[in-house]
């Protein structure tokens, strides 16, 4: 295949994903994978189901925004989780380990990647964003869905900026050594799959895990002048000093230290690392 419109083979996708994943399914188009799951939460689908859409007409990231999911360009999937051994105040934390998957997959492709807090993975030197994570729980099941966008083939210029007017970009762009599709998608899930039994092992605390050096490693938000836009319309600005076990960022705001769970992160200057 050559790597641009190649469709998914499922069949080879169950194959190579089994058995760390009870059901891996594709799926022609829909509306949004992390709506799909988290109806079939519902019915009663297994831990550790995966779903891909070679589309999606209402794909969504974090705060509601649009998530473009033309035909046959990208990943767009979601896998439903079901980690009852986990204190609810730690799946948050799901969406970091989701995007810890997406840089050692990008990486191994041969493309310069880094992690802006808490899971946009951004891309080439001009660090553009090439895949977001979105996280969502279900109470009532104990259940989390966790979605990823990833861009693959060349985009159109339809894609909109993210947050701060952050450019995107995808794989191909950045001269990635493979771009198809499938083997991105077995890359991708298996390194999730690995993260994510750390994950469950550390009862959802990243450093009890063992995941937080990487993360922090990855992240080049830290030491970063940064301002954070708050769900509420607030906004913080100051110099991002850590990440802590639950995902939180760590602001030094002028005297004061602030801790932050939620928000969009925008890069003030060049990280001075």
């Amino acid at each position: 295949m050559d790597g641009t419109g190649n469709t998914l083979d499922q069949l080879e996708l169950a194959r190579r994903l089994s058995p760390a994943y009870a059901a891996v399914e594709v799926v022609g188009s829909t509306g949004s994978t992390n709506a799909d799951l988290l109806a079939e939460a519902q019915r009663g689908a297994a831990d550790r189901t995966a779903l891909i859409a070679e589309e999606q007409t209402a794909g969504r990231g974090r705060r509601s925004r649009e998530w473009v999911s033309p035909r046959g360009s990208g990943l767009y999937l979601s896998v439903l989780l079901r980690p009852v051994d986990v204190p609810p105040s730690q799946l948050g934390t799901l969406s970091l380990v989701a995007g810890l998957a997406l840089a050692r997959t990008v990486t191994g492709l041969g493309v310069d990647a880094v992690l802006k807090w808490p899971n946009d993975l951004l891309a080439g030197p001009a660090r553009a964003k090439c895949a977001g994570v979105l996280s969502e729980v279900d109470p009532a099941s104990t259940t989390v869905v966790v979605g990823i966008g990833l861009n693959v083939t060349p985009l159109s210029t339809e894609v909109p900026a993210g947050a701060g007017g952050l450019p995107a970009t995808s794989l191909a762009a950045e001269g990635a050594r493979d771009t198809d599709r499938t083997e991105v998608a077995v890359a991708l899930l298996s390194a999730f799959a690995e993260l994510e039994l750390a994950w469950r092992h550390g009862g959802g605390d990243l450093e009890r895990a063992g995941l937080l050096d990487e993360y922090r490693e990855r992240c080049v938000t830290l030491g970063s002048e940064v301002r954070v836009e708050l769900p509420d319309a607030a906004a913080i600005t100051g110099v991002a000093a850590d990440v802590d076990g639950s995902g939180q960022l760590i602001l030094d705001a002028g005297d004061t230290r602030k801790t932050v769970s939620a928000g969009d992160v925008v890069h003030l200057r060049a990280n001075s690392g």
